[in-house]
């Protein structure tokens, strides 16, 4: 047994949601595959997310900023079609094997934890568009847990409420192309991109982003 020698470690677990209901699983894996190896190419991640058995998914970040961007943008390669449920932890990880690789820890379970709070949500009528939460294994160390769920819970919210259409503006902007460009895709205004980030809190989740991407 061995302990990941690093100085932050965050780990990310996760889950589609719904996926054995899924009428072509092999079309809606090959999407999850594709969206799960740009998320490892956008932030190459200490430990690359992986698949495993039942579409469950791990890795480990450098960051909780990190793990906190990667898992929107996750979501936002998936959506509308398809989706996940992700629950992040923050503490030491301890590898017991590395073919396959199999880890424990305090920040394994943290985000087993996490996504156990997700799963939660699920069953409250007012959170069931809450698909990400955040635990720390040391609650004294780092960020405050209730204002990184507080945030959390927001960007889902908003996220879970977009048309298609803004979803379409929403990830264009999170891959840093301009409004201008954005509205020629969709073939609809600038100014129509403007309003549906101001009216549809495509503004709030961006500003979000921006503020976590630090921590």
């Amino acid at each position: 047994m061995s302990e990941m020698k690093m100085e932050s470690s965050v780990t990310v677990i996760g889950d589609l949601v719904g996926s054995r209901r899924s009428e072509d699983r092999a079309a809606m894996h090959e999407r999850f595959a594709r969206a799960v190896a740009d998320v490892n190419r956008a932030y190459a991640p200490p430990v690359p997310l992986r698949i495993g058995v039942g579409d469950e998914f791990q890795g480990i970040f450098a960051s909780l900023g990190d793990a906190i961007a990667a898992t929107l943008r996750l979501r936002m390669a998936l959506l509308p079609r398809d989706d996940v449920r992700q629950g992040i932890g923050s503490g030491r990880v301890v590898v017991l094997a590395e073919e396959p690789r199999v880890e424990d820890g305090p920040g394994w379970w943290a985000a087993r934890s996490a996504i156990e709070e997700v799963e939660g949500y699920e069953r409250k009528a007012a959170l069931r568009a809450v698909r990400t939460a955040y635990v720390a294994a040391e609650a004294d160390q780092g960020p405050d847990q209730g204002l990184v769920n507080a945030a959390l819970m927001t960007r889902d919210q908003v996220v879970s409420g977009l048309s298609e259409r803004s979803m379409s503006v929403l990830r264009g902007l999170l891959r840093g192309r301009q409004q201008q460009e954005i509205a020629a895709d969709l073939g609809i205004s600038p100014s129509a991109v403007s309003q549906r980030i101001r009216a549809d809190g495509i503004g709030v989740v961006l500003a979000t982003d921006e503020m976590l991407r630090d921590l």
